[in-house]
């Protein structure tokens, strides 16, 4: 019997094994889908939220201002990247500038340092391209941008590194209350017994939750869809730019990237198909108007993907964190919406000091280990870039020439822990196709270097889910040629 299963492999199942791998635990994490970080993980703006926005004394503000404190600690041990950007929230009337306030006292209560309201004159030193319509800004220091799917691929590489097995395709059919813990079955029809678990299913959390408790809440999607420009765009801002929230979300943002776009969006629409990433000219539109209110210059033309995601919102204006009252040894990470990347990592220490709590005569390990240092060759000096070169050929041959991605960073990303395996999942991994030409150039390559690797038939690679064939076949042979 295993100590504990996580189910969904998304930055709360990441976070959560992250934690629990530091124990002697045995532990699996289940993800359904044919790659880790595949859900809201990874669709979303990648902001780490200072932590103004949330109610004082809700799960939301505590994690929040946690989760915010860890990341630059964090990041530079797994090797995910992170920038303090800082935020501003624009008001554009003295009727906004009173909800300023508001969320600066509220800021207060919840325990985020440095912040202040600052005046126009101020706004535009620091942000030129802003509106000149803008009286005033909330500016906290302490908001940042990050890489969502890369600090939860790192996370789960370390925990795997440490001994969690980490299964994909492993879709959870039915659970079943034991004696002693639960009995999960794949669709695949799988059996595994667990002491404890884990729900981080994201936006399908609540229907693992009902199959355990008779506590239901319901999850309905929000989607949310972007703009993502090219890097060309990416000096228009230095920091987050935000206009005054309401009451579905945090409105439409124009921040840099992590790796150095601009990303404007999202719209916040509610949807019953819980795998819907569809995008909609009506909501671009949305989005192009609304931004344009706080950046006018922004050039939509420099775009080169639009995207969406999912939020899981829950029907309880909350964070659901926690054993369930009625279901001893089963935790909930449920309903996390905005701010849930900035909450995970501390989210995924007390959900794992709450099972090693509960499981009792749980020992730390004395050996923690720490992931293989990832080679990000164009960051080198040409001094290393040559000694890199030397010992692996492979680093000197350029296969994305937009972000500059070698074969020697493909292969590395292929054969570590929890690595890839589809064309998508190397874009996650080291951004071959994350480019102007969206892998228009570089995608054949990776795909044959995927096939080699794996030693595959290079039709049976995939962009990202089972059945998401990119090749079907020759249209001629070669002799016809």
């Amino acid at each position: 019997m295993l100590d504990v299963i996580v189910i969904g492999a998304g930055i709360m199942g990441a976070a959560t094994a992250y934690e629990l791998a530091k124990y002697d635990l045995k532990v699996k994490v289940l993800e359904k889908e044919h790659d880790v970080s595949n859900g809201t993980s990874k669709a979303n703006s990648g902001i780490v939220h200072a932590g103004y926005d949330a109610p004082e004394g809700t799960l939301m503000a505590k994690y929040n201002a946690l989760g915010n404190a860890m990341y630059e600690d964090l990041c530079k041990e797994i090797d995910a990247p992170f920038k303090r950007t800082g935020s501003l929230v624009l008001a554009f009337s003295e009727e906004e500038r009173a909800h300023l306030t508001l969320l600066y006292n509220r800021g207060l209560k919840n325990g985020i340092p440095n912040m202040r309201i600052i005046e126009k004159e101020e706004v535009f030193a620091m942000e030129p391209n802003v509106s000149k319509e803008v009286v005033a800004a909330l500016y906290a220091p302490t908001a940042g941008v990050t890489g969502p799917w890369e600090v939860t691929i790192k996370m789960l590489e370390n925990a795997a590194l440490n001994g969690v097995e980490v299964i994909t395709d492993a879709k959870v059919e039915k659970i079943e209350k034991l004696e002693n813990g639960y009995k999960v079955i794949l669709a695949n029809g799988e059996e595994l017994e667990t002491r404890a678990l884990v729900n981080a299913a994201g936006v399908f959390a609540d229907e693992i939750n009902n199959m355990v408790s008779e506590r239901k809440f319901k999850i309905t999607p929000r989607a949310g869809e972007y703009f993502l420009l090219d890097k060309v765009q990416g000096n228009l801002v230095s920091s987050v730019i935000f206009q005054c929230p309401t009451k579905v979300g945090k409105g439409v943002l124009v921040a840099p990237t992590a790796h150095g776009n601009l990303i404007v969006g999202p719209t916040a629409e509610k949807v019953e198909n819980k795998e819907y990433v569809g995008n909609t000219l009506s909501g671009l539109d949305k989005i192009r108007a609304t931004a344009t209110k706080s950046v006018k210059d922004i050039n939509f033309r420099d775009n080169i993907k639009n995207f969406s995601g999912l939020r899981a919102e829950a029907d309880i204006d909350d964070f659901i964190i926690g054993e369930a009252e009625d279901a001893p040894y089963f935790f909930n990470i449920a309903g996390t919406k905005s701010p849930g990347l900035t909450s995970a990592p501390a989210i995924g220490v007390d959900v794992a000091k709450m099972i090693v709590e509960r499981l009792g005569d749980v020992k730390k390990k004395e050996e923690h280990k720490k992931n293989r240092p990832q080679i990000h060759f164009m960051e080198l000096s040409n001094e290393e870039k040559a000694e890199v070169i030397k010992k692996d050929p492979r680093y000197g041959r350029i296969i994305c020439r937009c972000e500059n991605i070698t074969e020697g960073e493909i292969v590395d990303v292929i054969h570590r822990m929890v690595g890839a395996k589809t064309v998508d999942g190397i874009k996650k991994r080291c951004r071959p196709g994350m480019g102007r030409c969206q892998g228009g150039f570089c995608g054949p390559r990776v795909q044959e270097i995927l096939a080699r690797e794996l030693n595959q038939k290079l039709e049976d690679i995939v962009l990202d889910k089972v059945g998401s064939y990119i090749l079907t076949g020759e249209t001629k042979k070669q002799e016809e040629l």
